[in-house]
């Protein structure tokens, strides 16, 4: 049996499984996003952070799931460096949404939901995206990702919205200021994480009603501008992947049940369905 690579890249990180036959092991990276990192990057971070934990172990086969893969020249860039990585190789790269519907679906229809970092969503007919509602990235999208519900967090705190309880709870969690904020957002490498940073402020305050109005905000913007698109959506299964919907699922199962659709699996990673599915 070929050797096989699987992975599959948020914009945070990158999660890697070699399959050897029955057996697997799993590594991880900083998260591949071609939209913030170059062909020369991407070969390097491989080179630097998985290569040498492979023990030269050349695999017949990559499969590279990844964020930012909709864009054809940003597929192209992956591939390169991939394969300078991993001469001779067979490489495919598709976007992480496939990725997330092949591990969640498998062969069957669904609506596939990715909330990580980014967000996004498809109708996947059992082979393939047949339908997707862009996620736009966090600049103009991302509803219900953790740079969404990050850049809320922020918001509230520079604008003064949370209460005095909240904001010292904020001053004790993240030693910052209104400069680092903004020169980390508009000045600096990958915002997006570093917004999405800011979740687990969120995670770590549940019950607090600012903070659930946050997260039920950011995650019924999804369902609305998102989920309910899809006129399937009524008709099949609602599965999600990403640490947002693993974390606050209690939340998308009420959400469900408002919008009467059938929610499906909740998986924090798609690696284990991926790696059902490739083998």
């Amino acid at each position: 049996m070929a050797v096989k690579l699987i992975a599959d890249s948020g914009a945070t990180k990158a999660e890697w499984c070699l399959l050897d036959g029955k057996k697997k092991k799993t590594f991880y990276t900083q998260g591949l996003s071609p939209y913030f990192l170059s062909t020369e990057q991407i070969t390097t971070i491989i080179n630097k952070e998985l290569k040498g934990k492979l023990k030269n172990v050349l695999p017949a086969e990559v499969y590279f799931y990844g964020t930012g893969c909709s864009n054809p020249g940003n597929v192209s860039n992956v591939k390169k460096a991939i394969a300078k990585s991993f001469p001779g190789s067979k490489v495919a790269v598709n976007t992480d949404l496939l990725g997330a519907a092949k591990a969640l679906c498998g062969n069957n229809k669904g609506i596939a939901c990715i909330l990580g970092t980014g967000s996004n969503s498809c109708y996947y007919n059992g082979r393939a995206v047949a339908k997707n509602s862009p996620g736009l990235s966090y600049v103009l999208g991302d509803e219900g990702s953790g740079a969404y519900l990050g850049k809320k967090v922020v918001q509230y705190y520079l604008y003064g919205t949370f209460d005095a309880d909240l904001m010292d709870r904020f001053n004790a969690s993240f030693n910052t200021t209104k400069t680092d904020i903004l020169d980390a957002v508009y000045k600096k490498p990958l915002p997006n994480r570093y917004l999405a940073s800011f979740t687990m402020f969120l995670a770590e305050n549940r019950g607090h009603f600012m903070v659930e109005n946050i997260i039920e905000d950011g995650i019924n913007d999804f369902f609305f501008h998102h989920i309910c698109k899809y006129g399937e959506s009524w008709k099949l299964p609602i599965h999600f992947a990403g640490s947002v919907a693993y974390g606050f699922k209690d939340v998308i199962k009420e959400m469900c049940r408002s919008y009467e659709l059938e929610l499906g699996t909740i998986l924090k990673k798609p690696m284990d369905g991926l790696i059902k599915y490739h083998r």
